[in-house]
This record gives structure tokens, C-alpha cells and sequence, in this order.
């Protein structure tokens, strides 16, 4: 924690040139970006290979009308055949996985009184009234620090609309998975009216952790939105990362 602490420390001081008061919440920024760009090649990995899963789709499909009646049978199949073809069924879910260290690290760091023994001195920084390491209900919901929470949510909120309008799109220019007989497959009809909606979640977080936190959340956010709308151009469903 000490290391990172130095880290964020260091990266304030590049930018309070440009950034003063608000320089160590510019860094939480840079610090996100970075590592969303180091994930990217494996985002796009991950896109590469949902894709090709989804175009598996339709052997997937003969198999459970092949083994409908043996599931144990038909998950070896399914598995099989992802092995020949190179596709990992969990190929989508690592690019969120890494990230979750460094949100984490930012979450403990701003929540921590002290740092190797050591007052922790980024407590004291904040971006504008509100501080890094308080939450949106500390300073009163609607007051001066209230606002900065305000301005992220209308973020979120822009973000999020932006992902639910993606996203249907992208499920209506595309036919839901089917199984036997051509029909949906069960719960993909649920899935289809939900997904689109969770981004919206994000505004819960960014109501609830500190706001050096938040603010991974909201950078981290608006940048899958665009990865995801570069990387699953055209996606069926069943690609769309969650």
C-alpha cells in the first residue's frame, strides 16, 4: 500500500501544474486509463474470442438437440468442441477480472487512516469540496460537496444511457440463441430485456464507496462503453461482455 500510495503521490505531483487543488483526483483518473490500456489487448482478445464462440452457436445448438436427453454427455461435447476450436468459455471474463485488483487497491487506499505506520496524507486531498476519501451521504447529499457526486452521476448516468441504447441495438439487429425445435433458449428473453440495464448499477457504486473509488468507476465505465462499442460492433447477445 505504501508503494502505491507513493505512486499516486507522484503522479499528482506531474499534474498539479495543470490540475492544483485537484491534481491527486487527475491522477486517480490517469492512474484508470492506464490500466484499462494495459487490459485493452486483452479486451480485444477477449471480443475476438466471444465472437468466435457466438459463431459456434449453431453446432452448439445440434448439440443439445444430439444429447438433450444425457446433460452430462452434452457439457463434455460443448467443452470438446470449444477446445478444438480454441475458444475458452471465460475468454470475456478477464479483462474485468484484472481489473479488480486496482480498484481494490484505490478502495482500501482511501479508506485507510494510516499507510506503513503513517497518517495517510491523501485523505487530505479532494476534488473540489468533496474529499477523496469520503462518501456522497459524509458532507450532506445535497450540499457543497454534493455537487461533485451530482456532476458523476449525471456522468454515470450519460454513460449508462449511452450502453442501454448500445446494447439494444446491437440485440435487435441480432437473432437470440436458439435451441431445439429453433426455439430461444430459457432465459435468454429475460436476459435480452435486463442486460441493457445494468449499467445503470454503477450509480449505486459511486453512491457508496469513496470517491477516489468512484471516480475509477465512472473513468472505468466510460471507457468499456466505447471499447464495447468498437469492439462488439454488430455482436449478437450471447458476445456482449457484462
Amino acid at each position: 500500500m505504501s508503494v502505491f500510495a507513493d505512486l499516486v503521490a507522484r503522479l499528482a505531483d506531474l499534474l498539479d501544474p495543470l490540475f492544483a487543488g485537484s491534481a491527486t483526483a487527475a491522477a486517480i483518473v490517469l492512474f484508470t486509463a492506464c490500466v484499462r490500456l494495459l487490459v485493452h489487448p486483452l479486451s480485444r482478445a477477449a471480443a475476438r474470442g466471444q465472437k468466435a464462440k457466438a459463431a459456434l452457436a449453431p453446432r452448439v445448438a445440434q448439440l443439445r438437440v444430439k444429447h438433450r436427453k444425457n446433460p452430462e454427455r452434452l457439457q463434455r461435447a460443448v467443452l470438446e468442441l470449444h477446445a478444438a476450436e480454441k475458444v475458452s468459455p471465460l475468454s470475456g471474463c478477464l479483462p474485468s477480472l484484472l481489473q479488480v485488483p486496482a480498484f481494490f487497491l484505490l478502495y482500501h487506499l482511501f479508506s485507510s487512516t494510516s499507510i506503513g505506520g503513517e497518517a495517510n496524507a491523501l485523505l487530505g486531498h479532494s476534488l473540489g469540496a468533496a474529499p477523496l476519501g469520503g462518501r456522497w451521504a459524509d458532507g450532506g447529499v445535497f450540499g457543497s460537496a454534493g455537487l461533485v457526486y451530482l456532476v458523476l452521476f449525471a456522468v454515470v448516468a450519460g454513460v449508462a444511457t449511452f450502453s442501454y441504447r448500445l446494447a439494444k441495438t446491437q440485440m435487435a439487429a441480432a437473432e437470440l440463441p436458439a435451441g431445439a425445435g429453433g426455439q430461444p433458449l430459457p432465459g435468454m428473453d429475460t436476459m435480452a430485456r435486463v442486460m441493457p440495464l445494468v449499467s445503470f448499477l454503477t450509480l449505486v457504486t459511486v453512491a457508496v464507496v469513496p470517491l477516489a473509488a468512484a471516480l475509477y468507476v465512472v473513468t472505468s465505465t466510460a471507457w468499456s462503453a466505447v471499447e464495447r462499442a468498437t469492439l462488439y460492433r454488430g455482436a449478437a447477445p450471447s458476445v456482449l461482455p457484462g
